[in-house]
């Protein structure tokens, strides 16, 4: 097929980019506005690739992306373009409410105008698959269970309730005008190519650098880890085997608390690159809380690894020791932004990982 697909150059875009590219025969149009997180380094072979087209555009411009469905004429939509910080929506949630939910009316006004030229197979056949978080179904406490796809929604951050009411956009377009939709929720992502703002390389780099490692309150907030291959993995299989109406929870079992992540990392990164300072956990720094942090996040995917034939292959330590390798082995990448496009930012902020598209 002909996939058109949002955010293919940040974090999970463009392993969902790779992943198509790798093992499937399918032709990858890649709308990205090149926002700060984004890279085409990321797309790695993809950049050259004959089944690949990038276009650099903003989902919220109606006349863009009208012309990239009439000029490409894709058979599929994969909707990850999203701003998806928690500490920026805090601070700036009008980006948020721009593209999370603006941009996500837009890109479901021009693909139900498409889907209305549509005849036979081809509509048939025809998916829009919107990428989303656990951040909608609010907080968990202990003993709670995790989230399901039938969790009510209670988003609690600028971040999720755009999220949340993307969400909801999606599924009304399919109530009211029958468009073909599916949505998923996934968990915290990591792996290689995250941009440094997120918790799992912010804290590798601080590290490797003797730098603070910021973690906030008392570092016990909870949160369910997939590895970013993992997920490319799925979410390919929810847009070609998924049913049109339907949710599916990803998730990767792998819960685990932001001071045991962080101490996860030191250990790693003590063994691959010792400090002749000392273990790195000496570098641990407790900071004021964020305002309204949730405290845990975890997801129940046992409905979507029936219906998908899935299951996250790796466990979240084989998963961190391979993205910690990644970017020991790839410091012009990350050096470059710490230096040019992200000096003087917030590097020390203690972010969460979320990491969805950028």
């Amino acid at each position: 097929m002909k996939l058109l697909l949002t955010g293919g150059c940040g974090f999970i875009g463009s392993a969902v980019v790779r992943n198509l590219l790798r093992h499937t025969d399918h032709v990858v149009v890649n709308v990205d506005k090149m926002t700060y997180a984004a890279s085409e380094d990321a797309l790695e072979d993809g950049i050259s690739h004959d089944r690949h087209i990038l276009v650099k555009a903003d989902i919220a411009d109606a006349v863009a992306m009208r012309q990239v469905f009439e000029i490409h004429d894709p058979d599929a939509v994969m909707h990850l373009a999203a701003e998806s910080h928690v500490d920026r929506s805090i601070d700036g949630p009008a980006d948020f409410v721009q593209t999370n939910v603006v941009g996500t009316f837009i890109l479901l006004e021009a693909a139900r105008r498409h889907y209305g030229g549509l005849s036979g197979q081809r509509r048939d056949s025809f998916r829009f698959h919107h990428v989303s978080t656990d951040e909608v179904f609010g907080a968990l406490e202990h003993g709670d269970p995790p989230f399901t796809e039938t969790t009510p929604y209670d988003p609690r951050s600028p971040y999720s309730a755009t999220k949340a009411a993307s969400d909801h956009l999606v599924r009304a377009w399919s109530h009211t005008y029958k468009l073909p939709t599916i949505v998923s929720n996934t968990c915290n992502n990591y792996g290689p190519w995250q941009f440094p703002e997120k918790l799992i390389p912010l804290v590798t780099l601080n590290a490797l650098e003797g730098k603070e490692l910021p973690v906030y309150g008392d570092g016990s907030n909870m949160r369910d880890w997939l590895f970013v291959e993992d997920h490319a993995e799925a979410l390919i299989r929810v847009v070609e085997q998924g049913k049109p109406g339907e949710t599916y929870a990803i998730g990767g079992r792998q819960p685990r608390s932001n001071l045991q992540v962080v101490k996860a990392i030191c250990a790693h990164l003590d063994l691959r690159a010792p400090d002749p300072a000392g273990p790195r956990e000496r570098l641990i720094r407790f900071v004021t809380d964020r305002p309204g942090h949730d405290f845990r996040y975890e997801i129940d995917p046992t409905r979507s690894e029936a219906a998908l034939a899935w299951k996250a292959p790796h466990d979240f330590e084989t998963g961190l020791a391979r993205t910690i390798d990644w970017y020991l082995d790839n410091r012009a990448w990350w050096e470059a932004l710490r230096a040019a496009r992200y000096a003087g930012q917030r590097l020390g902020s203690a972010p969460e990982s979320k990491g969805k598209a950028a």
